[in-house]
């Protein structure tokens, strides 16, 4: 699976961003798809692994970095530049890498379908989160 390689110094929300503020439950960095753990309310790294994708529903992404126990900040809809190149018109998803972006044409057998958004430039994405409840 080729996953968007992302700069974090470059990801950056775009002016109709929805966020929201939390605290991250584990090291993560910004351009990282999370999920809220509902054991601890924590940001933590999603993945489309069918065996666990129902537990680990992406809330957003990451628009800054830190270590547990941290403030985060989340997008949750709207523009954002993700940091790395897209082609613009494809559709991206959830990865099977933690916290991972893919193009849709790279999900595999097994993978839980989590559509993020469609890259309207080669740099910002339309962040608009469905979880299709398909498995491939």
């Amino acid at each position: 699976m080729a996953d968007i390689s992302i700069t974090a110094a470059n990801v950056l929300q775009g002016a109709d961003a929805r966020i929201e503020h939390g605290t991250f439950g584990a090291t993560l960095a910004a351009g990282q798809v999370v999920y809220e753990d509902a054991a601890d309310s924590k940001y933590k790294l999603a993945d489309n692994d069918s065996a666990t994708a129902a537990a680990k529903v992406p809330v957003g992404i990451t628009l800054n970095g830190g270590a547990n126990g941290q403030p985060g900040t989340i997008q949750k809809g709207g523009d954002i530049t993700v940091g790395g190149t897209l082609v613009p018109g494809t559709t991206y998803c959830l990865s099977s890498t933690p916290g991972g972006i893919c193009p849709q044409a790279d999900l595999n057998t097994s993978d839980a379908v989590v559509i993020l958004g469609v890259a309207k430039s080669a740099s910002v994405l339309d962040l608009n989160i469905q979880i299709s409840g398909v498995t491939l």
